[in-house]
């Protein structure tokens, strides 16, 4: 979400979890939480219970607990007082249990919460939206787009299904969809890390997941208040970034790109050119985008159930019918085609591009560049074409060493390098 339109989140804490004070109300095995206290005194030397608070984001009475229990087993010694907190490090016992728990796992950070309690959040803040026309083209103000193309995203939209962007190439869907997550003005709350089995799954990524400033002393803080989250893959979609992944060198799992983007959207950026194969690509969905469900495996070779609470946006110039079958279609709620612009989206996408750049413009241009790019593009108008010769324009300025300025002279320079000449059939 741009600053121009950045909303005031509304906090829906009626789902959020409340902060634990026991270690039974944590919802993972107490041996989990034992031995992610003693990874950081092993890794750290020594700590406080303000400092393992911070980190591990457990509640003092929990870390009490923990405290007195590694006392009572003789696994740490206190070294005096920071305070009215205790500093404390491990025993020689303490030390050598705390490398044999590091060689198993090397994670410490915010303790992990349960895969049920994940379950049970992410499908409390399933999105719901409103949207009517005037809403969306003020989500979207930035783009042109025509009444009819909005009255198509627009329902496809309400109900956060899935959504097929498709058309010719150059024409905006990646803009469009890029800008979906505009429709939200709702914050979610995202886990730091996922415990199945005694193993712990990474989900928290601050290149995904924005987080907001939000303080509440009664939420559970192994949860990160954050925006809903939108990525985008494209050609580099590979088999092996649909499931976990095993961090040899640390030993945590590190959680796919849809598991990720739960309670938010997922782009499938130029569907049909990516390492991985669209029919398998649709084949590894085909159940998650009916039952919104997904199941992922350990290495241990157990499976276990995550939600696909999530929007998945396929953007393609290539068309559907050659990439998926009717199965898979019918599993995509909406097919949007994206057109080529007409004459009149033309001239407003190039006025637009003119301010928003500030380039002084020599009359008649937005018809003189609309004509050139018929004549090299056998009538075709695609959104993309103002942008891209403005570009060309300033790069020949900068190189002739003089300003900016919309010509019919130097759209012509720019046309003749922006399109590919059609090279003679040698016989």
């Amino acid at each position: 979400m741009t600053a121009a339109h950045a909303a005031p989140q509304t906090l829906r804490q009626d789902c959020w979890p409340l902060v634990p004070d026991r270690v039974e109300d944590l919802g993972i095995p107490r041996s989990v939480v034992a031995d992610l206290v003693l990874r950081y005194l092993w890794l750290h030397g020594s700590g406080t219970l303000a400092r393992l608070n911070e980190t591990l984001k457990l509640s003092f009475p929990v870390l009490e607990t923990l405290f007195h229990q590694f006392r009572n087993q003789q696994l740490l010694e206190v070294k005096g007082m920071t305070g009215n907190d205790y500093s404390f490090t491990l025993t020689a016992g303490g030390r050598a249990q705390a490398s044999g728990r590091n060689e198993v796992c090397q994670y410490v950070g915010p303790a992990p919460v349960s895969i049920q309690q994940y379950q049970k959040v992410v499908k409390a803040q399933a999105a719901h939206v409103r949207l009517s026309r005037e809403s969306l083209r003020q989500a979207f103000d930035d783009l042109v787009l025509p009444d009819g193309l909005l009255d198509q995203l627009g329902p496809s939209l309400i109900g956060h299904q899935s959504l097929f962007l498709y058309g010719g190439t150059g024409n905006g869907k990646t803009s469009i969809a890029e800008r979906i997550l505009r429709i939200y003005h709702d914050a979610i709350v995202v886990p730091y890390a996922v415990e199945v089995d005694g193993h712990i799954i990474a989900l928290f990524d601050p290149v995904v997941h924005k987080q907001l400033p939000f303080q509440d002393d009664l939420m559970d803080p192994r949860w990160a208040v954050c925006e809903r989250p939108c990525i985008t893959v494209g050609g580099e979609l590979s088999a092996a970034m649909l499931e976990l992944r095993l961090d040899e060198s640390t030993r945590v799992f590190v959680s796919p790109c849809q598991m990720k983007a739960n309670n938010g959207i997922l782009i499938i950026d130029d569907f049909g050119r990516q390492m991985l194969a669209p029919r398998d690509l649709l084949n590894r969905w085909i159940v998650p985008l009916d039952r919104r469900v997904d199941y992922l495996t350990l290495s241990s070779g157990m499976k276990f159930q995550v939600p696909f609470e999530l929007m998945v946006v396929f953007s393609t110039n290539l068309d559907p019918h050659d990439l998926a079958d009717e199965a898979f279609l019918r599993r995509i709620q909406a097919k949007v085609m994206v057109e080529n612009v007409s004459a009149v989206v033309f001239d407003e996408i190039f006025l637009r591009v003119m301010q928003s750049q500030q380039v002084p413009t020599e009359p008649g241009c937005a018809e003189y560049l609309r004509e050139r790019c018929e004549e090299y593009a056998a009538n075709v108008l695609r959104a993309c074409y103002p942008m891209d010769v403005y570009r060309l324009v300033k790069a020949i300025s900068e190189y002739e060493g003089r300003p900016v300025r919309m010509t019919h002279v130097n759209i012509d320079r720019a046309v003749a390098l922006y399109f590919a000449k059609t090279q003679p059939k040698v016989v």
